[in-house]
């Protein structure tokens, strides 16, 4: 073999390795990156769960599930009328409307928030989902609590296909 032969054959095996280092270095980088985003999201979710699991907001859970109402206007007559009860109400609606922002943009992983928070969501749209259709409705606000909704639906999928025993 020649001096000008193994120069070729020397440029294309360095050519080769410059490639091959350079994809590895590629695929790391990426795997790195998807390994930082998930911890974010990860993150983000635990300070959503921490409020979540706060004895303020648990007391809140616990007192809005045990308001009851025939229809919307008694539910209007008993809890629409004093600035306390839509406070209440309003707060824990904007918890799940942030969170179901927060899915929707993929900026938290759905599986996450249906293994930890579920049974509330669905039981809190499922309650409260007639009386905001209907408020969309009298007051012409169509995308009122849309995400609450969104939520609510993302969820119910997720542990419908997770908990066969769910399903009606």
């Amino acid at each position: 073999m020649s001096v000008e032969t193994l120069s070729i054959v020397f440029t294309g095996m360095s050519i080769s390795l410059a490639a091959f280092y350079y994809i590895s270095t590629l695929r790391n980088a990426q795997r790195t990156q998807q390994l930082t985003l998930e911890t974010r999201q990860a993150q983000l979710f635990m300070q959503i769960y921490d409020r979540w699991s706060s004895i303020e907001m648990t007391k809140m859970e616990w007192e809005l599930s045990n308001w009851e109402w025939d229809d919307f206007d008694d539910y209007v007559s008993k809890y629409d009328s004093d600035v306390e009860s839509i406070s209440l109400r309003s707060v824990l609606g904007r918890q799940f409307e942030g969170i179901g922002v927060l899915i929707k943009r993929g900026l938290i992983d759905p599986a996450l928030v249906d293994d930890l928070m579920s049974a509330s969501i669905l039981g809190y749209w499922e309650k409260w989902g007639p009386v905001v259709k209907e408020w969309r409705v009298r007051r012409n606000i169509p995308q009122a609590s849309e995400y609450q909704e969104y939520l609510y639906q993302t969820i119910k999928a997720i542990a419908e296909k997770q908990h066969t025993e769910l399903e009606t």
